[in-house]
């Protein structure tokens, strides 16, 4: 298991010293990453942060299995309790939305990396997910190693490893019971999908994989080309987007929505024809997904927030989109 240490630390994703948050549940996946961070970076650099959201009646017994082992490594434990509110929405994203918001916080407190343990598993699973609910380019990207201030060391490991890894250092950890039900997508792809795919070829999740690093060597190529065309501008005139070939004209779109709403936005450049039918003359707004409104002013493309409250044509209820970021 020395073997996935040097690994992670020849990434340098950690580092001895470098201050990081890791967002550690219990599971295998980040008791791994909790002991890697540990002894590449040092305890003294490491905290972690457990979020108990009391909807398993295990989740206390959970939160002191994550102080026990945190007293254990000498690293300071962060344990937030947030209280959904009200009922309806989506229990998964309410709960993933609020696990990052809390490490987003702590990590701008201590200036420090966010590190998650999403696994290669973890990675194949997200691609077949995405490519099943969102037909975007971004789909078949999966998830990067470094996304800004978070981190992914354990992308290069499967499952399995990460619990080998556990057990030769004597660490224990705990199962999440909604793992083994079909209620969630992510569930029905662990158990029914990746084995389907195995049985037409046993390369498959490596297929998978590998597809993923081509696509995202040739996205890297084709990023450069749309800043070029913009030019450092955040807004660009009609006439110039209906000259792009279909293809750039969608990147162009969906990369001034992410500028504008601060993140991906899901589903804007689907609408990128829409975006430049819009007329040259006088102020017009269109409304897209993800919160993100097209305004044209005498032939000038510019994209922002929607305002709060405020909806025009092009928009309906249920428009947006979100993706699910994998489980730790």
């Amino acid at each position: 298991m020395s073997e996935l240490a040097d690994v992670v630390r020849a990434q340098g994703l950690l580092a001895d010293g470098r201050p990081v948050v890791v967002m550690y549940s219990g599971g295998r996946d980040s008791t791994c990453l909790l002991d890697l961070a540990a002894r590449i970076a040092g305890p003294p650099t490491v905290s972690a942060l457990h979020v108990n959201y009391g909807l398993r009646a295990s989740a206390d017994a959970d939160e002191r299995h994550c102080a026990a082992l945190c007293q254990r490594l000498g690293i300071a434990l962060d344990v937030r309790r947030p209280v959904r509110p009200g009922e309806g929405g989506n229990l998964q994203a309410w709960a993933r939305d609020e696990r990052y918001r809390a490490a987003a916080d702590l990590a701008v407190a201590r200036d420090a990396d966010v590190a998650v343990g999403h696994t290669r598993s973890d990675q194949v699973e997200t691609i077949l997910y995405r490519l099943a609910s969102s037909p975007s380019r971004r789909a078949v990207l999966g998830m990067p190693a470094r996304d800004g201030a978070l981190v992914r060391p354990l992308l290069g490991f499967t499952r399995e490893q990460t619990g080998a890894y556990c057990t030769a250092q004597g660490w224990s950890w705990r199962d999440d019971p909604t793992n083994d039900t079909d209620a969630y997508a992510r569930n029905r792809i662990r158990r029914e999908l990746v084995p389907a795919l195995e049985r037409v070829h046993p390369a498959a999740q490596d297929n998978v994989l590998a597809l993923a690093e081509i696509l995202r060597a040739e996205a890297a190529v084709l990023d450069e080309l749309v800043a070029a065309t913009l030019d450092g501008r955040e807004q660009i005139t009609l006439d110039r987007l209906r000259e792009l070939p279909p293809a750039l004209r969608r990147l162009v779109v969906q990369r001034l929505a992410d500028a504008a709403a601060g993140r991906p936005a899901a589903g804007v450049a689907r609408r990128a024809e829409e975006v430049a039918a819009m007329p040259t003359h006088g102020t017009s707004a269109l409304d897209l997904p993800s919160g993100v409104r097209a305004t044209a002013r005498d032939g000038v493309l510019t994209l922002a927030r929607t305002p709060e409250g405020g909806r025009r044509r092009g928009q309906a209820d249920g428009d947006e989109t979100t993706g699910g970021a994998a489980p730790t």
